[in-house]
């Protein structure tokens, strides 16, 4: 009777039948698991490439506003810096047909044209009080330029001196972008910069501001 019921158990023990089921099933498991690993790479891969693409193309809309303020606007708004309508020549004025130049971040003209002109030729201790200096651009800004795109949206500009530091002259002088000054004598003559400002700069899209991108610089005039 003992041998009887020992021998059965050992029969069901030993029985191996659905081991071939479990085994498919883990491995259907491991495929499908596999398979949403790549699935998941594949989707962040797009996800970064497309990240880059609009990053890259708010650099490039930072980088040309850039280029703009300081090699245009800038150098023009100083010839005449003390004008009464300095606010609506900086709003007049276009590099190009598909680009809008606003100079109207304040709460009014006034305060924005006073606040250029301090940025402009006083340090930043001597600003008036409703002045900016916090670091974002895009709070209060100088100036707002809109940028057409060839795809897509367009893209703002904005622009913001956070510090002005008075330079080793006056403006009097002439302006000097990197060239050297050729002298008879051996006297080493320094470049002559009236003023030395740091802008921060910010290039986003227009109807997405999460596709920005922040640019400071350091410009002396």
């Amino acid at each position: 009777m003992l041998q009887h019921k020992l021998s059965k158990l050992f029969r069901v023990v030993k029985n191996e039948h659905g081991i071939a089921l479990v085994t498919s099933l883990m491995l259907t498991l491991i495929t499908l698991a596999i398979i949403m690993a790549v699935m998941y790479l594949i989707s962040s891969s797009i996800q970064n490439t497309g990240a880059n693409k609009r990053y890259k193309s708010a650099m490039e809309a930072a980088y040309g506003g850039t280029e703009l303020v300081v090699k245009d606007l800038l150098p023009m708004i100083m010839r005449d810096f003390a004008s009464a309508n300095l606010g609506t020549d900086i709003s007049n004025y276009s590099q190009d047909a598909g680009i809008t130049v606003s100079a109207n971040g304040y709460n009014n003209t006034s305060q924005s044209q006073q606040c250029l002109q301090d940025k402009l030729t006083l340090p930043t201790s001597q600003w008036h009080t409703y002045c900016s200096n916090t670091l974002n651009p895009t709070t209060t800004p100088d100036i707002t330029l809109t940028l057409p795109a060839t795809n897509g949206t367009q893209f703002s500009v904005y622009s913001k001196i956070v510090d002005t530091v008075p330079g080793n002259t006056d403006s009097s002088g002439l302006q000097l972008e990197g060239a050297g000054v050729a002298e008879s004598n051996t006297i080493i003559v320094p470049q002559h910069f009236p003023y030395v400002y740091r802008l921060e700069i910010q290039g986003q899209r227009t109807v997405n501001p999460a596709e920005k991108s922040n640019i400071s610089v350091l410009y002396a005039y």
